[in-house]
């Protein structure tokens, strides 16, 4: 079972509505495919999506590193010795975690139809269902809360809100709307992505304490390398904090998990460089007792369908942040998870269950 042949395409695909946070908006989910194809005629898949103020990948970078040195080293390589592959893959190019996020992805998918087995059931199989929160983009208080309804009405109980983008004041009166206007009943937690000081930090999280606003989770309030300012909320606040950005890798994790500077871990293929480095991430934080999400940047079904497998996977997961496929205007992918409002069910075919890729159909491109 040799590699023969790594293709990459480039994908557009609008969104219905702009993504924003603290750090960014999005209103095209831009990726790059990957297509491996083995000598036994077995195709995997795999997507990465640039990430530019999270990742440092671009479009091009993305493609580059992955035709001018991940597809030389993988070429006429034996994916019965998949482990020396995935080692290979961490070292042959510091960085650059998007790209082999993707070749990660199209291996494992490939691996696993080798298999016979569906991908979540070749990783451990621990759930073949799971369900997804939604993300409500920061907006002003109204809109947020408008939009709040509008995902609550569609069915979803867990709502991802996006905060940290100005004065945090302006925050706790968009969490107050929020809450205000779907009652009590729906679980609410919060992404700031890096958006605050500590101190802010500590003091809207008390403030949101003090209201009874009922927050689940604060992911990520401080700046990504500032450890002992993630600590020092994690340590004044009784509401439960999660590392994102602070976690890219295993020795990341490890210092999170050492210094207990968070409650929990954001796992995400595209900063992990793949589902071999996440699975790492996720064994340190079980052994020491602390609980993962998975969650994504703005992709296709192709590329959450890869992380929900993971996900649905291990029985330390237990969050789920798939709602990006929802999202956009067009589903190019056909295969792959299936989503009944909230549920998420993982496909029984082998590999990552993907059948078939639109090429150029209303509003979106593929090209190479």
């Amino acid at each position: 079972m040799k590699i023969v042949n790594v293709e990459t395409f480039k994908v557009a695909v609008p969104l219905i509505k702009p993504f924003k946070t603290a750090l960014r908006t999005v209103e095209v989910a831009d990726s790059i495919f990957v297509k491996i194809t083995c000598d036994n005629g077995i195709v995997g898949w795999g997507e990465a999506p640039p990430t530019l103020v999270i990742t440092g990948d671009s479009l091009t970078s993305i493609d580059s590193a992955i035709q001018h040195t991940i597809k030389p080293f993988l070429i006429g390589k034996s994916l019965l010795n998949f482990e020396s592959i995935f080692q290979g893959l961490q070292v042959i190019l510091v960085g650059n975690s998007s790209p082999k996020a993707a070749v990660d992805m199209a291996l494992y998918d490939c691996i696993s139809q080798n298999c016979g087995l569906p991908l979540y059931q070749f990783l451990g199989g621990y759930n073949d269902e799971i369900e997804t929160d939604f993300t409500v983009s920061v907006n002003g208080p109204e809109e947020m809360g408008e939009d709040a309804v509008s995902y609550v009405e569609q069915g979803f109980n867990v709502l991802k809100v996006k905060v940290g983008k100005d004065d945090p004041s302006t925050d706790l009166k968009r969490i107050a709307e929020i809450r205000r206007r779907v009652g009590k009943d729906i679980k609410i937690r919060l992404d700031a992505n890096q958006g605050w000081k500590p101190k802010d930090a500590i003091r809207i999280i008390r403030a949101m304490e003090d209201q009874s606003l009922d927050i689940e989770l604060v992911e990520q309030p401080v700046k990504a390398n500032d450890l002992e300012g993630l600590k020092q909320v994690t340590d004044a606040v009784d509401t439960l904090i999660m590392a994102d950005e602070s976690v890219f890798t295993p020795k990341q994790a490890l210092e999170v998990v050492k210094t207990r500077s968070a409650d929990l871990i954001n796992i995400k293929l595209m900063k992990a460089g793949g589902i071999y480095q996440a699975t790492i991430i996720n064994q340190l934080a079980e052994v020491s007792g602390m609980e993962c999400m998975v969650g994504s940047m703005i992709e296709t079904r192709l590329g959450i369908t890869a992380a929900a497998h993971f996900a649905a996977s291990k029985k330390n997961i237990t969050r789920f942040d798939f709602d990006a496929p929802l999202m956009l205007v067009k589903d190019i992918v056909s295969g792959g998870i299936l989503y009944n409002g909230r549920n998420i069910t993982l496909p029984k075919a082998p590999g990552l269950g993907i059948n078939e890729i639109a090429l150029q159909e209303g509003g979106v491109s593929l090209g190479k």
